[in-house]
């Protein structure tokens, strides 16, 4: 953790190094970015005021009360800010009082208190009376001026000052906005772009000491337009929330769940706070609140602290659970109806989100209409903000992508739509672009983007020419490189060539499952890098690793009763996952997000794992009704084996990686993978800059050729506990049957899963092949595909889209 600060006389290196950090207020924030910094290894202090009732306490517990409740409540919340409990011991806590003197030891120093600057300047100058010099001193505002804060403070002070405005929640919103001021040290601005993207897993954005910064300028003028077209057209909160989800590469809440979370309170304050302090803002009028939600906001209808906003949790007479949307024009809630509009109908099969987005932008119904007057309005807006907020335009991109979760941002979805196509259609909406567009077209440049030798580069407008955007020839990233360095490619899977030796393949497939034509992929995939290179990366840059096996495909055939198909797809997958095991050049998987199933067997079966630390992977079979049949059951056996212990221990051992299956447990971070068996210590590793990932995974699969990596022979010296284990597996399903805990089909697919990884009904403890448990894998896989109750669940879960059909 560290960066270059600055050279001696005798021209030695110094580094900066980040080896504690210290956080004042311990609020909704400051719990949570100290957890995040904690998950990244750093030692961290907490620390928060005295409460009230206990000035006059000598009782630390009491002293610490509102610190200690703050982060037990952080801890409880979820998702969790924490990558594994464990960490949680990297935090001490403590109060302003009695120990501020302690972030003398601090690194970094960063203040997360109310938003009054008052406060804030008092804070700051109590922080420089222990901290130690050079150490980095950082606000998290989102809104007061940064260039205020540092009046009478020393000139070290101002130097190793800045803004660092992170996103709620720090450990998943990847923004990080880095706001200095005209004393900051170029070189602390430099080091905290750099350590804010490799270390700490953020999209690090430089922005100008502008209110409301870039993200929430534009996310919020966003909101705020739809806050009024939504009269102004007569559409409703759920045909909005619709409209502006996962159909344009937007997030799953949408607009008004969006909003429900973050909070209508918080949402105004932001909105007051640009009409107030933006006074050239040509769409300022914008930021009014219309009347609906002030009447909202008056009658604490704030979103989900309030339990209830645009939606609203309620119940029918019959005692069902039900959501209600609330009707902008009675101000009563809802029900919720079907959205239906053709432009939706026509997206609905186009999985490339740039064909759709132009797609959208050209329907002739309402949606229609919708999109070009939504778009036009914020691709006007955005080109204003240029050089307002920022000189390049790249960064407004990066900071809506990262902090209000767009896949494109406004110049890469204009990009997307064509700069010339949308601009005819602003103009004759009245929402005419700021003349430098015009000017870009005129210059023969007809996009805001483009790709050149595997770099990408945006236009600059000072200079009327492309520039890289800095930093882009560092990461090595797939949508730069498909063009020019693809060898092979079939309707599933693209294999690219990485340079150095060393490929790349990538599905995309819906959800990124595993069928026909991914196993084809990895096999073709391995034939090339066997013949002429050193080694394989299987990594993709979807929005999920890959959400497993295609069910739909293994539905068909079972319902077809094509058994002696699906015996042989199932035996594809399995030797596939052997032939990633057993290559003759290494095979590295680089897992993101969702990674179950199937994409969970790929993975175990690797070489090595560089998994982002986002990576949420489990074998969750057991819930469609069968057992892992790739491999998954076997390799948890063989895992077993090589740490098996004599006596209850190894039962205890056997007990939790049958339960991991039983009860389709999934991590909920990379680290926690570890714990569940799912990755090795030792083995595989883990980044927290997704960024940075492919890179990690190359270096890895070059290591491991340069160290002169060796084709090994499959195992035959896997230890299986027979009927040791299965006499557990029956005792405990049949008391969970009669405690009625599980059904009769659980307690079935309880005994098969059992039967597998203690390698059937043996008589003592054996050594046996992998080939050996592969083969009882399937086999009790097939057979519980052939029950009626397996079907059904399989059928119910296509149905409602819980998994996917074909």
């Amino acid at each position: 953790m560290e960066a270059v600060l600055s050279k001696t006389k005798e021209q030695k290196t110094v580094k900066r190094r980040i080896k504690k950090a210290a956080v004042i207020g311990s609020g909704v924030m400051g719990s949570r970015i100290a957890c995040h910094f904690a998950n990244i290894g750093l030692d961290v202090l907490l620390l928060d005021i005295v409460p009230k009732e206990a000035k006059d306490s000598k009782v630390k517990k009491e002293r610490n009360k509102i610190v200690d409740d703050a982060l037990k409540f952080a801890l409880k919340s979820k998702p969790s800010p924490i990558y594994n409990k464990s960490f949680t011991s990297k935090i001490q806590t403590g109060n302003l009082d009695d120990d501020l003197a302690e972030i003398k030891d601090a690194d970094w120093v960063i203040e997360v208190v109310v938003e009054r600057l008052d406060i804030k300047k008092q804070v700051f100058e109590n922080i420089e009376k222990h901290r130690k010099p050079g150490s980095l001193i950082t606000s998290n505002t989102s809104g007061i001026p940064i260039k205020l804060m540092t009046e009478g403070r020393s000139d070290d002070f101002k130097k190793h000052f800045c803004g660092t405005h992170f996103f709620n929640p720090p450990r998943y919103l990847k923004l990080l906005e880095i706001i200095p001021t005209k004393d900051t040290d170029p070189e602390v601005v430099t080091f905290l772009m750099d350590y804010g993207k490799r270390f700490l897993g953020k999209t690090t954005v430089l922005a100008k000491d502008t209110p409301a910064f870039i993200a929430n300028r534009i996310g919020v003028f966003a909101i705020q337009d739809l806050f009024h077209t939504i009269k102004s057209m007569g559409l409703t909160v759920d045909e909005i929330d619709k409209l502006t989800g996962p159909i344009i590469g937007r997030a799953k809440s949408a607009t008004f769940r969006t909003c429900d979370v973050v909070g209508l309170d918080t949402l105004a304050l932001v909105a007051k706070g640009v009409k107030d302090n933006c006074p050239k803002d040509e769409r300022k009028e914008l930021f009014e609140l219309p009347d609906y939600l002030q009447k909202m906001i008056d009658k604490k209808w704030l979103g989900s602290k309030t339990k209830q906003g645009f939606y609203k949790k309620d119940k029918t007479a019959e005692g069902k659970k039900v959501i209600k949307v609330l009707d902008l024009n009675t101000l009563e809630y809802v029900d919720k109806k079907k959205v239906k509009f053709a432009t939706l109908d026509m997206l609905k099969p186009i999985d490339d989100l740039k064909k759709r987005l132009a797609m959208a932008f050209m329907g002739m119904d309402k949606a229609g209409d919708f999109y070009k007057k939504t778009f036009s309005s914020l691709f006007q807006y955005v080109s204003n903000r240029i050089p307002e907020i920022s000189d390049e335009l790249y960064k407004i991109d990066d900071a809506m992508c990262a902090g209000f979760g767009y896949q494109m941002g406004p110049f890469e979805t204009w990009d997307a739509i064509g700069v010339e196509k949308a601009l005819k259609v602003m103009k004759d909406l009245g929402f005419a672009p700021n003349v430098w567009v015009e000017e870009m077209l005129s210059s023969g440049a007809k996009s805001f983007y483009k790709v050149e030798d595997g770099v990408r580069k945006y236009y600059d407008i000072p200079s009327k020419s492309y520039k890289m955007i800095p930093g882009s020839d560092q990461v090595l990233a797939l949508a730069n490189l498909r063009e020019n360095n693809t060898l092979w490619k079939n309707a599933g899977t693209t294999l690219v060539d990485l340079g150095d030796g060393i490929l790349n393949l990538e599905f995309h497939t819906k959800m990124n499952t595993i069928g026909a034509e991914v196993i084809q992929g990895i096999n073709k995939a391995l034939d090339i890098a066997e013949e002429s290179y050193d080694g394989l990366v299987i990594s993709n840059d979807g929005e999920n690793f890959s959400a497993g096996a295609n069910v739909g495909m293994i539905l068909m055939m079972a319902i077809e009763q094509d058994w002696d198909e699906l015996n042989f797809a199932i035996k594809s997958f399995q030797d596939t996952m052997m032939r990633v095991r057993y290559s003759s050049i290494p095979v590295v998987v680089a897992p993101h997000n969702l990674t179950l199933g199937g994409g969970c067997e790929l993975t175990m079966h690797a070489d090595a794992v560089v998994a982002h630390a986002e990576t949420y992977i489990g074998l969750v079979e057991f819930g469609v009704g069968v057992i892992p049949g790739g491999g998954g059951t076997k390799e948890f056996a063989l895992r077993f084996s090589d740490e098996l212990h004599e006596g209850d221990m190894r039962i205890n051992q056997f007990r939790n990686r049958f339960l991991t299956i039983g009860q389709a447990k999934v991590a909920t971070s990379a680290y926690e993978a570890f714990d569940l068996g799912y990755l090795r210590k030792g083995i595989d590793t883990v980044v927290v800059s997704k960024a940075y990932q492919l890179s990690a995974a190359k270096h890895k699969a070059l290591d491991l050729a340069f160290n002169g990596y060796t084709q090994k022979p499959m195992r035959k010296d896997i230890k299986v506990l027979g009927k040791e284990a299965m006499g557990i597996v029956y005792v405990g399903a049949d008391s969970m049957l009669h405690g009625a805990y599980i059904s009769e089909h659980d307690k079935l697919i309880s005994e098969k899963l059992g039967s597998v990884l203690a390698g059937g009904n043996l008589s003592a403890i054996t050594e046996v092949s992998e080939r050996y448990l592969l083969d009882l894998e399937r086999k009790a896989f097939l057979e519980l595909c052939q029950t009626e109750k397996t079907l059904k669940r399989m059928e119910s879960l296509v149905k409602t889209g819980k998994i996917l059909r074909n």
